[in-house]
């Protein structure tokens, strides 16, 4: 065991350094790691702020790295050919900037998922959708009935009838989308019965 004193008077201990079996023990105002070449301060810890002043702070624990409260820093980067991984197991997670949040994936895609509904809001502006194909799935497709074609010969479709393969992307006035058969004018219809159970 090797233990080293600092002292301002006879009976006031400033400095303690205890080296033991199981632990090293620093007591001081300050304390602080320096880089063997140039003197840079590696790790420095008082009272108010612990530093790290080394270009890169790598957490090796499966579990990563657990921040009790917010966490504050330009920049987060996975290891080469890593993913990186934000996540809040039990509650949200939450991003904010004042001049806006930007997404990119350069080189593939990017994909938002969830259990319940996924919400796009502008409260001054637009939402842009830009793609060379934009696809909307599991839209329902409502049912068209001409006033003018006969309750018989609409009711029941007949085997030789053409399989549908062109629609119309109709809007509710709930704001809900669904298809309805495409024809040689519109066949969306605001009593349609996907605006009326929805």
């Amino acid at each position: 065991m090797l233990t080293d004193s600092g002292r301002e008077t006879q009976d006031e201990t400033f400095t303690s350094l205890i080296s033991g079996a199981d632990a090293v023990e620093a007591q001081c105002k300050r304390f602080e790691v320096r880089a063997s070449e140039g003197g840079k301060v590696l790790f420095s810890a008082d009272e108010d702020e612990i530093i790290i002043g080394a270009d890169r702070l790598k957490v090796t624990g499966t579990e990563g790295a657990v921040f009790g409260h917010s966490v504050e820093t330009p920049h987060i980067r996975a290891e080469p050919s890593q993913d990186l991984k934000l996540e809040s197991p039990t509650r949200s997670l939450v991003m904010e900037a004042p001049r806006g949040v930007q997404v990119n994936a350069a080189a593939g895609d990017l994909k938002a998922t969830c259990r319940k509904e996924l919400h796009l809001q502008s409260t001054e502006g637009e939402i842009f959708l830009d793609a060379d194909t934009i696809r909307l799935g599991n839209l329902p497709v409502g049912s068209f009935s001409s006033s003018s074609s006969s309750s018989s010969s609409s009711s029941s479709p007949s085997s030789s009838a053409p399989r549908q393969t062109i629609y119309e992307l109709c809007v509710c006035p709930n704001g809900k989308l669904y298809l309805s058969p495409a024809g040689a004018g519109s066949t969306c219809q605001s009593s349609s019965n996907i605006c009326l159970w929805s």
